[in-house]
């Protein structure tokens, strides 16, 4: 191959979907393409005049310019122009002008058609831009997932636990039952040189051991299972599924090369293939004990990993993670009232912020209060309740859900109160609103009652509800307060990034990606009388409602689920990797096809935003 089709054609490789493209497509296709030369201030396409290329940067950059004058896009090395015209019977409909000089790669309209019909990936990258464009992403990328396990792509590796437990053969019965008892283990890998020799499992010891009552001090050697079957770290899950299978063992030594890398359980496999945030709910409520809990607690971050291997989506991930939350937090209202004995009068525990949204994606600090009967009398249940409330919150902050920096607690006396304090509060907020207070209080118009007396909770929304939906001038400084949320987009479709600090050049994928969606989210639920607190199911009831209009929320649900399940796989990333999941993503870590993708998800906020903000006067 010519060393200039050679050159193009590595270079067409690294962007999206090219790189999707089979490499004898790849090889064969600049034989196809032509090279052209614009100089700066020159017009690549002119509006309304024919168009048969699909043009690809090379070098240097251009404007797309509307008709009328208006400025577009900005494309820089790597992005495509000409689809619009293409997908228009090749008249373009907007003007490409370059403003430095520029490089092009064309891809005649033909060979565009072509890869257009043989490959999807094609086809659908290059459909109608902007949400369009993510709901096909969305729908070719995201299943159910709880549950679910590829076994033919997760490798054994990725599935060991812990580091392996050895023992020498010489070591006495004795002193590997001490040791599989210390190391809460069911089985030992018996190494001799730091080489796989045998293994023992509790199995062996009930059936070679206590049933012919051996001498404890017998060697290990005596009794293990020698040369047990093993399998290496890339191996498959299936494979390992498989080997178990057959054999009829419940235990398999992973290798790496000639070292032991660990030992896969049934119960890995079983957990893997079952509804893992089940198996910890269950657990939960058989725990007794703070340390307990947080035992439990623990296994969150490998249950987010495993719904984003499984393809979950990201609303089905929020509900699964949060009902953890849940879960701890009624066991640990069990284990208060256990402690101090039953309430004296009725009350409903009730999550504010991502848990009352069933949003978490991690454990995060905690959010929530109390909501007391009417016949509350500070003398006689003052104490019950401060006590309660201080050991639920304890808890949580002991399973590694933090207290709250801003106190929103029900452990602080304002958030511990009547009925009737909730609905003076509600009615001063939406009254008689001021912006710092209203930001500050903006959380507890995400509210869920988690155990107690739901009647409770049920009347102070409908009060919310009620008052809500009348007052203009309340929902006008909502919306001001959600525009301090904007997504991290400039007027050239180019990232907007942090500058220094830790977190420099990077984006805020939760406060400027997840956050600014919940908003939008919060204010049409309010301002349409809306029960539902879940995001999705907002903008679900907001559509049947037709305060958005159909295309509208399909948009905007497009763009959460993209800009929501790109923050998990990140976050899983980092667990992957043993680092602490956090939020904050830089554009390097995204590949073409992300960053073209998030980049469509941040405009159809943007341009909620401004409809939101121009409907009330913001």
């Amino acid at each position: 191959m010519d060393i200039e089709l050679i050159e193009m054609r590595d270079f067409i490789a690294q962007y999206h979907p090219f790189d999707l493209l089979p490499k004898d497509v790849l090889d064969s296709l600049p034989s196809t393409m032509k090279s052209s030369y614009a100089r700066k201030g020159s017009n690549v396409v002119q509006a309304g005049k024919g168009c048969k290329f699909l043009y690809i940067v090379r070098t240097g950059a251009v404007e797309t310019h509307s008709p009328d004058g208006q400025l577009l896009a900005r494309l820089g090395e790597g992005e495509a122009f000409g689809v619009h015209a293409m997908l228009n019977n090749c008249v373009a409909l907007n003007t490409v002008t370059a403003i430095e000089d520029s490089l092009f790669y064309m891809l005649p309209f033909e060979d565009f058609e072509k890869l257009r019909a043989e490959y999807t990936q094609f086809a659908y990258f290059f459909a109608p831009l902007g949400a369009a464009r993510l709901r096909d992403v969305r729908s070719k990328s995201t299943g159910t997932g709880e549950g679910q396990i590829d076994l033919m792509s997760t490798k054994a590796g990725d599935m060991l636990g812990r580091a392996p437990v050895t023992i020498n053969p010489s070591a006495t019965i004795q002193e590997a039952a001490q040791t599989m008892r210390n190391e809460r283990v069911s089985c030992l890998l018996v190494t001799e040189q730091d080489k796989l020799v045998g293994i023992l499992t509790d199995r062996d010891l009930r059936n070679r051991v206590v049933a012919n009552a051996m001498d404890y001090r017998t060697p290990v050697n005596d009794i293990m299972t020698p040369n047990p079957i093993s399998l290496g770290v890339g191996d498959y899950a299936f494979d390992v599924l498989l080997a178990m299978t057959r054999a009829n063992i419940r235990h398999l030594p992973i290798k790496d090369g000639d070292d032991v890398a660990g030992v896969i359980t049934n119960t890995n496999l079983v957990q893997r293939q079952t509804t893992s945030a089940v198996y910890l709910v269950g657990d939960i409520y058989k725990r007794t004990s703070y340390d307990g809990l947080a035992e439990i607690v623990d296994n969150i971050p490998k249950v987010l990993l495993h719904l984003v291997e499984s393809g979950a989506s990201s609303h089905n991930i929020g509900h699964i993670i949060t009902s953890v939350a849940d879960a701890v937090t009624v066991r640990l209202v069990q284990l208060a009232e256990e402690k101090l004995g039953p309430a004296p009068i009725p009350y409903v525990w009730c999550a504010s912020g991502s848990q009352a949204r069933h949003e978490q994606t991690g454990v995060g600090d905690q959010d929530n209060c109390l909501v007391l009967d009417d016949s509350y009398d500070e003398a006689k249940h003052g104490e019950y309740f401060k006590a309660l409330a201080t050991f639920v919150c304890d808890g949580l902050d002991a399973c590694g859900y933090i207290y709250c920096p801003g106190e929103i607690m029900a452990v602080t006396d304002k958030w511990r109160q009547p009925v009737k304090t909730w609905k003076r509060y509600f009615t001063s907020w939406i009254e008689e609103p001021e912006p710092k207070a209203l930001m500050h209080s903006c959380i507890f118009f995400d509210l869920r009652p988690i155990t107690g007396e739901a009647a409770l909770f049920d009347e102070l929304q409908s009060l919310v509800q009620e008052k809500a939906q009348k007052n203009s001038i309340f929902l006008s400084m909502m919306v001001g307060n959600a525009l301090t949320h904007t997504p991290p987009l400039g007027f050239f479709k180019n990232f907007v990034l942090i500058r220094g600090g830790e977190h420099d050049h990077q984006f805020d994928l939760k406060h400027t990606g997840v956050v600014p969606i919940v908003d939008i989210a919060r204010i049409y639920a309010l301002e349409s009388g809306i029960s539902a607190v879940n995001t999705y199911e907002r903008l679900m009831a907001e559509r049947d409602v037709k305060i958005l209009s159909e295309e509208g929320a399909r948009d905007l649900l497009d763009s959460y689920e993209f800009i929501a399940i790109t923050r998990l796989q990140h976050q899983a990333r980092q667990i992957k990797k043993g680092v602490k999941p956090d939020n904050y993503m830089s554009p390097e870590d995204l590949s073409h096809f992300e960053r073209n993708h998030l980049k469509d998800a941040f405009s159809v906020v943007k341009t909620i935003q401004s409809s939101m903000a121009s409907a009330h006067n913001v």
